[in-house]
């Protein structure tokens, strides 16, 4: 996170990853070894929760970016997290609030894998 953002290209961030969370277009989701370990159904329950995540407070969300969640699926702990790269994914976006110089990617882990 840029220290200088400001709460316009916070909200801008927020509804890029929210469109991004809740449709999985314009970006990349990854789901560990181990949530795959546990299977197809599973993966799938996982992703349906990350799609209707919406419990953002400041424990889980201080730069009000909605780029991280901590979920439970069948009695499993579970975090998601939106990174930025920039287009080649070589790097960085240089501006996670420009989608021309962005791809987001969404990671799903179980708690004990970070």
């Amino acid at each position: 996170m840029v220290l200088s953002q400001t709460s316009d290209q916070q909200r801008k961030i927020a509804t890029l990853n929210d469109t991004f969370r809740t449709t999985f277009l314009c970006g990349s989701i990854y789901v560990t070894a181990g949530v795959n370990s546990l299977g197809r159904q599973f993966v799938a329950e996982v992703l349906v929760a990350v799609r209707e995540f919406d419990s953002f407070e400041d424990s889980n969300d201080p730069y009000d970016e909605h780029d991280f969640g901590s979920l439970v699926v069948e009695e499993r702990k579970l975090f998601w997290k939106i990174d930025y790269y920039d287009p080649s994914m070589l790097g960085g976006s240089e501006d996670p609030a420009d989608m021309q110089v962005t791809r987001r990617v969404l990671t799903v882990m179980l708690a004990e894998e970070y």
